[in-house]
């Protein structure tokens, strides 16, 4: 019997990046409407980040108390806030945000792995668009679901 191999293709990719851009708005809308947003934020990070499946390596852009998130709690402060063990934690997705945009400046795919780069730009409910660098690598699990295990993103570098 022959084993099929998996490959992730940048349209994957770009989908899997436009998934995890919407679930961002999404826990900030809940946040908003007064809803579980925090179990959102949960069920968020399950399925965008493989820390079920292994190692994690998240440098999230507003962080430099803890400045690398590799559990699934820490990110999870970061994202929605709320834990006293990280009191610098505001809750990015709780902002909220509007909307989000992946600009790639380029996507590698091997195998079941990817990395991609760019920036990406979060627009409030104001309008107002902020640019963050970043870059992704993922992996296709064993039940061909596309997980982040490499998350490092900064704000752009000012003179």
């Amino acid at each position: 019997m022959k084993i099929k191999k998996k490959h992730l293709t940048k349209k994957k990719i770009r989908e899997a990046q436009k998934s995890w851009g919407e679930g961002v708005v999404a826990i900030g809308k809940a946040f908003v409407d007064n809803q579980n947003y925090k179990l959102l934020a949960e069920e968020f990070i399950k399925k965008h980040y493989g820390y079920a499946e292994g190692v994690v390596l998240f440098k999230p852009t507003l962080a430099s108390i803890e400045q690398f998130r590799d559990t699934f709690e820490k990110a999870l402060s970061y994202f929605v806030a709320g834990n006293s063990d990280y009191q610098e934690d505001q809750g990015f997705a709780i902002r909220p945000w509007v909307k989000v945009r992946f600009q790639n400046v380029g996507i590698i795919t091997k195998g079941n792995h990817a990395v991609a780069m760019g920036n990406y730009f979060f627009t409030d409910k104001n309008g107002d668009e902020i640019k963050v660098e970043y870059t992704f690598g993922y992996f296709e699990n064993e039940n061909n679901e596309i997980k982040i295990n490499l998350h490092h993103s900064s704000i752009p570098y000012l003179k």
